[in-house]
């Protein structure tokens, strides 16, 4: 055990390491460590002095496979629902002679069953035929009516009690109901058990009743008749069954309940392993696996009286998926219960992200708590440190080892003891009770596993007996933990638990929820259906930080999100990679020009309305991120970050792309510099703690590369902090305005057919607002230039181009319609319209507008540099060549850094093209100058 908790140590390191957690690998606190374990001995010890620690005896969850019980919390992390499992109608025959004495003179409702006459049965329902064999009663509701059914099968004339309410549902053959009788009446009849509780190896037992210190207490004792009986119980339901519960002490918690109360016998027909003991035919089987033959059984008996499939949502085990057991035997619980208005107050100053798992699923386990069952049956954990007599029965709590190295008699040097079994197991204690000689010895479970996790606030310092001001310096309570959904019922909880009824306060402030991670197509994740994505892959493929922005930005905390390698890739393609095109931008441009960064001048302000823009912009995210993480809402701020990176590669670069292909430098070409770089190092410092690689990449390069005090990494530089002068309000509404226009102007270009580089004559744009109308005057340069048009015109409400779109678009509120020669964009009360005429001069224009991306796709495809002058060739029919050498030939030249455009092709080989535009064939070819 030892050897296997670290077996994955370096895979969990290098997994650490590639994906970008930020832990402390070189110092970690290991729950087996004889510190950890002392420390918990110190809690189990204070909950041992506070009465909330003792051992009963209760129908606990418990583990076939693992061998152990489980506590409420765990079995709460394995719930399947619509598990199928046998249903089962059996026939237990009454059985006059058995009728408990204490129940009275019964003859009366004997004879009303028809007992001497017939063979009466009563009609029970169980959907587990594997706890039949440990049945040693019958419940019914006392105040329900009980009908006494006839009819007649393969077995003869038989009688049936079950309950009234339940007859129809359970009766579908001919039959008579002959009489009825109350709950009540029942109660203390005895019946035939279906099986030898003899035969099953182990010692008949059962409950009784008799004087203890402080009154009354049940003990369970071996021998005594074995005599099944009708019982009364308020768990009895009539909504569905037969209104009669079979009842096996030995198993479920309610059973054993009864058992007690109504002093039945115990009979355990099971081993630890889920093994039927004994000799029947099924025995040396699983349970689950022996229902079959139990079933048959009782049908070669005439017991069975119907069988089906039931589906329920079942607990299987979290760590191996074996179906639960519900078993009766003694275990060790913590006293939760008694802490529940605690654990509930301190749930309310808890911050809970998302806030409604605070009162939902957390708060209603808290305020439904029950006792913690926290020993387990196992040999490799945390050792219990409860010693018992084995002359008395004495009992104590050790809670630590000097306090063991106290204890009188105990044997051996204790001074480099391993804490674990078997070593600890050979401690013998001298009895500490008076007039008793006896040994003591340690009980043989070890703590829930859960419970190390709950200790860990406390036990990674070794406190009380390190560290003891961790109350005031700040480690403790935790100021943020994070998991996943379940963990409301695993860590969350024994965090909360232990420190609530330790310290009286809760062990954490603040607390992010995630939900669970999917497939694509919305399935849970499972190695059977075949669609776990391994996140190796994912990594290896897209990489840590596309991974990481992914899972931060798909969905708020709280929800289950979707999960795949080509969801990832969309996020480095739209994110990562749309700012890695920004960085490179910038980077091959200073370059170029030597860009530095230290040019900035004292006291610099920005003049180009583009660079005030994008700084508003800035500083505005910058406001908003700090207060999205400062609330615990990375996916807000992760979102926020994206929409500015788009802003950014989408507006601001494209449109600044002219400022930095000049040649000369000049002061708005370095404003232009100096705006990107404080773009590009804000974004990779506010989005550092959620992609730290690409963000650790742009920092060195635009930062330490050029400032040799700057800090190493940019995980140690401060956050970025908004400057509320650089925020424009009206200047960012006025461009958000115009990306509207240009966006609407676009998609009716596109519904019309029009090419974007195609020039038009007009753009007809209806506003909502008179602040609106006036950002027109604002931004029509951007306008006319993003929507290629010569000019802009605004129209009033009740013009009647807008009438007529609107009776167009009817209740489409967001589409596009066509109105004469206009195609018309609709989007919530906007409305841009473009003229689709084309005059020859606009023609002419887009024609050379068309040459000129074809030639930049040429520079591109050739390798040129973005400086580098070229020659352009061509050769056309003889309107072509009066575009090349007409009104737009310095257009062309300016736009491809042609130094000549020459009619012809060139001597030496060089890059060509034969291409058709505007249904003329054409060839072109660039040489470099």
């Amino acid at each position: 055990c030892r050897e296997s908790v670290f077996r994955y140590v370096k895979e969990w390191e290098t997994m650490t390491d590639r994906i970008g957690y930020w832990v402390d690998m070189e110092d970690p606190y290991v729950t087996l460590h004889n510190d950890y374990i002392e420390t918990g001995w110190w809690m189990l010890k204070t909950l041992w002095d506070r009465d909330l620690l003792y051992q009963t005896m209760r129908g606990t969850p418990h583990c076939p496979r693992c061998v152990t019980s489980l506590s409420s919390h765990e079995v709460a992390l394995g719930y399947r629902e619509n598990t199928p499992d046998p249903s089962v109608f059996v026939k237990f025959q009454v059985d006059p002679a058995a009728t408990s004495g204490k129940a009275g003179d019964k003859a009366a409702v004997l004879e009303k069953l028809g007992a001497g006459d017939f063979d009466v049965f009563f009609l029970a329902w169980t959907t587990t035929p594997w706890t039949l064999p440990g049945n040693t009663g019958l419940a019914v509701d006392k105040d329900a009516d009980y009908s006494i059914v006839e009819l007649e099968d393969e077995g003869g004339r038989h009688r049936l009690v079950l309950a009234q309410a339940l007859v129809p549902a359970n009766i579908k053959q001919e039959h008579t109901i002959v009489g009825s009788v109350k709950g009540s009446d029942l109660v203390g009849l005895g019946y035939t058990p279906l099986y030898d509780p003899n035969e099953f190896g182990s010692e008949v037992r059962r409950f009784v009743h008799r004087p203890g210190p402080g009154g009354m207490v049940t003990e369970l004792e071996d021998g005594g008749d074995f005599a099944p009986q009708v019982i009364a119980a308020g768990f009895v339901s009539l909504d569905d069954g037969t209104g009669i519960v079979h009842i096996a002490p030995a198993f479920g918690d309610d059973d054993l309940g009864v058992g007690r109360e109504n002093e039945l016998s115990f009979v355990q027909p099971v081993d630890l392993q889920g093994i039927i003991t004994g000799s029947y035919p099924f025995a040396g089987k699983f349970v689950k696996d022996a229902d079959e033959e139990i079933m048959e059984d009782l049908k070669d008996r005439g017991l069975l009286f119907h069988r089906d499939i039931y589906r329920h949502t079942y607990p299987f085990c979290w760590r191996c998926d074996t179906p639960l057991l519900y078993y009766a035997k003694n275990s060790w619980y913590i006293r939760t219960s008694a802490l529940k208005d605690q654990l509930v107050d301190g749930n309310d100053t808890i911050n809970w992200y998302p806030e409604y798992i605070k009162d939902g699923r957390f708060g209603e386990w808290l305020r439904n708590n029950v006792d913690w069952a926290v020993s387990r049956e196992r040999y490799w954990g945390t050792p219990i440190p409860i010693w018992r007599c084995q002359e008395c029965g004495h009992t104590i709590c050790v809670g630590g080892v000097d306090e063991l190295k106290g204890m009188a008699g105990v044997n051996g040097n204790l001074d480099d003891l391993d804490l674990h079994r078997p070593y600890v197991d050979d401690i013998i204690l001298d009895c500490t009770a008076e007039d008793c000689s006896g040994k003591m010895h340690r009980i043989p479970e070890v703590m829930d596993a859960w419970f190390d996790s709950g200790a860990m606030p406390f036990a990674q310092w070794h406190y009380p007996f390190e560290n003891k001001s961790i109350d005031t310096d700040g480690r403790f309570p935790a100021d943020y933990i994070c998991e996943a959904v379940d963990q409301t019922r695993g860590w969350f909880y024994s965090l909360h638990a232990l420190s609530i009824l330790l310290k009286g306060q809760p062990a954490y402030k603040n607390v992010i929820c995630l939900g669970l991670i999917l497939d694509e197509k919305g399935r849970k994740m499972s190695k059977r259906v075949g669609n776990v994505v391994d996140p190796l892959s994912v990594l290896d493929e897209h990489g840590a930080d596309a991974l990481r922005w992914y899972l931060f930005t798909a969905s708020q905390p709280g929800e289950p999100r979707r999960f795949s390698g080509k969801l990832v890739s969309e996020t480095l393609r739209k994110v990562m990679l749309t700012l890695w095109n920004v960085y490179s931008f910038f980077i091959g441009y200073a370059e170029i020009d030597k860009f530095d960064p230290s040019q900035k001048p004292d006291g610099w302000k920005p003049e180009n309305e583009l660079d005030r823009w994008v700084l508003s912009e800035l500083n505005t995210m910058i406001a908003q991120v700090d207060a999205h993480m400062d609330g615990y809402e990375p996916t807000d701020a992760g979102r926020r970050i994206q929409v500015f990176i788009d802003q950014l590669s989408n507006w601001y670069v494209r449109r600044s792309r002219r400022r930095f292909w000049r040649h000369e430098g000049d002061a708005d070409k370095l404003s232009g510099y100096i705006t990107l770089h404080t773009c590009l190092v804000t974004v990779a410092k506010l989005m550092a703690p959620l992609a730290p690689f690409i963000s650790e990449e742009m920092y060195q390069n635009l930062v330490c590369s050029v400032d040799p005090s700057a800090p190493d990494s940019i995980h140690l530089s401060e956050y970025p902090v908004a400057d509320p002068s650089l925020v424009d309000q009206p200047l960012m509404e006025a461009t958000q305005l115009a990306m509207r226009i240009s966006s609407m102007g676009r998609a009716a270009r596109s519904k019309a057919g029009l090419k974007v580089r195609q020039p038009l004559a007009n753009v007809l744009v209806k506003v909502r607002t008179p602040e609106e109308r006036e950002y027109i005057g604002q931004v029509r340069p951007q306008v006319l230039e993003e929507l290629n048009v010569k000019n802009i015109q605004v129209l009033e409400d009740d013009a009647p181009l807008v009438r007529q779109a609107l009776e167009e678009a009817g209740d489409q509120t967001e589409t596009a319609v066509t109105v004469d020669n206009y195609t018309v964009s609709l989007e919530g009360g906007y409305m841009v319209a473009v003229d689709g005429d084309i005059s020859p001069e606009l023609a002419e224009e887009g024609l050379a507008r068309e040459v000129v991306h074809r030639i930049q796709g040429m520079r591109r495809s050739a390798k040129f540099d973005v400086t580098d002058r070229i020659v352009t060739y061509y050769q056309g029919p003889p309107e072509f060549a009066e575009v090349m050498q007409g009104a737009f030939s310095d257009y062309i030249r300016d736009e491809t850094l042609s130094t000549q455009l020459v009619d012809g092709t060139p001597d030496t080989d060089a890059a060509s093209e034969s291409v058709k535009i505007e249904g003329m064939e054409i060839t072109l070819a660039v040489q470099q100058v």
